[in-house]
């Protein structure tokens, strides 16, 4: 057989493992860091509602807000964004 053209199976095999090995080291590192990342979200999101309820507790006699309401109707508000 002059030229011998393709690849045998044991080559294919051995290629499938490789990608299957490779992905089963990928994908969970890759959900942890989406996870990761929604904690740093939420994380950062609480210390802005903790700041703005401490600023208007600060700024009312130390009454904390009863709804977000209180902290984006305030002028200035107390937050920026609709946490609503």
């Amino acid at each position: 057989m002059k030229g011998k053209r393709g690849f045998t199976l044991v080559e294919i095999m051995i290629v499938v493992a490789i990608v299957a090995l490779l992905a089963a080291i990928a994908i969970p590192n890759l959900l942890r860091a989406r996870v990761n990342s929604a904690q740093s979200v939420a994380q950062a999101t609480l210390r802005t509602l903790s700041t703005a309820c401490e600023s208007y507790a600060s700024a009312h006699d130390g009454t904390y807000p009863t709804s977000i309401s209180d902290l984006t109707g305030a002028n200035p508000p107390y937050l920026n964004e609709d946490y609503t």
